[in-house]
């Protein structure tokens, strides 16, 4: 009896095959290049695979309409207008405090993430900035000047920090700012 080689899963016996729309068994099967930091939207989800159904009908609105709503979703998440990574760039917005701000809110234009955290870092560093230029103006001693330029140096690295984890670990969660938070927020919203 001679053995055929059949790539049919039907009549597979294997403790586990998985599904073919499966995306883990899709990815292994042909090379993916995705990044891990930007979903990718390549592969079809079905319910099989977490996916929600649609029977091809929505009361949303009509054929797929579900996943075009998901895939919107994750776009404007996880999308950056030139492709850099959102963790890295809002984290950035804190580093060189208003000029970063500055430059991330007139370069980046997709990405609500990366747009709330310029907004607070100008918020937050502007007036920060602004107050030791004027220590320095006005003279005042070198132990007061010492100390603004840590109150500015300190929470804008505490700051960048804590974007740059948000981004990582806690699904974009928005780390606010007492009273700056809110209006970044606001801001944001009202784009």
């Amino acid at each position: 009896m001679g053995s055929t080689n059949n790539t049919s899963h039907f009549a597979s016996f294997a403790a586990y095959t998985p599904p073919p729309d499966d995306p883990s068994y899709v990815a292994s099967t042909s090379r993916n290049t995705s990044r891990a930091w930007f979903p990718s939207q390549q592969q079809p989800t079905s319910y099989q695979s977490g996916g929600i159904p649609t029977f091809n009908t929505s009361q949303a609105g009509g054929l797929g309409a579900v996943e075009d709503a998901e895939a919107e979703a994750a776009t404007s998440m996880w999308e950056t207008r030139h492709g850099f990574r959102v963790d890295l760039l809002s984290a950035f917005a804190y580093i060189l405090g208003p000029i970063s701000a500055l430059t991330l809110l007139i370069v980046e234009t997709h990405n609500d993430f990366v747009r709330f955290h310029a907004y607070q870092s100008a918020l937050l560093t502007t007036p920060l900035v602004i107050l030791r230029i004027l220590a320095s103006l006005l003279q005042f001693p070198p132990f007061l000047r010492t100390l603004l330029t840590l109150l500015l140096v300190i929470p804008s690295l505490y700051m960048a920090w804590q974007a740059y984890v948000d981004a990582t670990r806690n699904g974009l969660v928005r780390f606010q700012i007492p009273f700056i938070g809110p209006l970044a927020e606001r801001w944001v919203c009202e784009e």
